[in-house]
């Protein structure tokens, strides 16, 4: 999920209530907020709370809602804050693996690390995001099959960008009440075929009726010709999706119709009139493939 900020830099609740509404009645079938796309590196820790609640309660229970609650100190200020988040009424709490151990560590010193903090929070459910903030941590398949088999670890948001070690992730995770969802579009419809249980990736923040539509239908043998559309249309325009995010997912939202401010608290470049022509080429394209698709656009 992005968070919505008003000009003056202050969040706007209200957005980011219509926002919560707008992702539901897209179909998404679970919220992530407090993410990397939320700016959360950017909040403090009240804000962070109160943007959780605010999606909590926007939600009304109708979708699973997560949302990340480690942001490095000790295991224990860790785990104090993990509690906060999962007060707020949210499913699960995401772990960010980057986190819970320095980049120059080993294996064994995260997997310390993560069963303590489980210990710690006692049985809060929770997964794991592989944030390429600070650093991108990325687990084994053998490491994620010893915390699933805990049966804490609910969720996986899976930025390997390589579709053999999402198979492998998969394989061994099988059988358990787990889900691995893939954030690169590269090869979104393969993921899928291979067992994903869903797509968290950044497109979710332009156009989340299509990822709902590809989810829905990637194994649709009446849809092979649009899946592959879909599909090419993800690869064609990632370069494009991650330039100045997520600035040019807020104006991409504006072409749809949602009151949204551009305003990033993140310094992720200049957002040109260059920058902005792409955007509304992409938004024409897309257009043409919702009508295409029979998508509703919603707002």
């Amino acid at each position: 999920m992005l968070t919505p900020f008003k000009e003056n830099g202050t969040i706007d609740f209200d957005t980011l209530t219509r926002l919560t509404q707008m992702y539901i009645g897209a179909g998404a079938r679970g919220l992530f907020a407090n993410c990397l796309s939320s700016e959360m590196f950017e909040l403090t820790e009240d804000e962070r709370i109160n943007v959780i609640s605010t999606v909590v309660k926007a939600a009304d229970n109708s979708v699973p809602v997560l949302a990340t609650g480690t942001f490095g100190g000790t295991l224990e200020r860790q785990s104090d804050f993990v509690k906060k988040v999962y007060n707020t009424g949210v499913d699960a709490v995401i772990l960010i693996t980057s986190l819970l151990a320095d980049e120059n560590e080993s294996d064994n010193i995260l997997n310390h690390n993560i069963f303590k903090l489980l210990d710690l929070t006692q049985d809060i459910p929770v997964g794991f995001y592989e944030c390429p903030v600070p650093y991108k941590r990325v687990l084994s398949a053998l490491q994620l099959e010893q915390f699933v088999k805990t049966g804490r670890v609910l969720y996986y948001k899976d930025t390997s960008l390589n579709i053999e070690q999402i198979k492998a992730k998969i394989a061994l995770t099988r059988g358990y009440d787990f889900g691995l969802y893939d954030a690169y579009m590269a090869h979104a419809v393969e993921s899928l075929k291979a067992g994903s249980a869903g797509l968290a990736c950044i497109q979710g923040n332009y156009f989340p009726e299509l990822i709902v539509w590809l989810c829905d239908n990637y194994n649709n043998a009446d849809c092979i010709a649009e899946v592959n559309m879909v599909q090419d249309f993800l690869i064609k325009n990632m370069d494009v999706m991650h330039h100045v995010y997520p600035i040019v997912s807020k104006y991409f939202l504006q072409k749809r119709g949602l009151d949204i401010s551009v305003f990033t608290r993140r310094n992720v470049g200049e957002f040109t009139h260059s920058v902005a022509v792409r955007i509304e080429t992409l938004f024409k394209e897309y257009t043409q493939i919702q009508k295409q698709l029979d998508i509703e656009l919603v707002v």
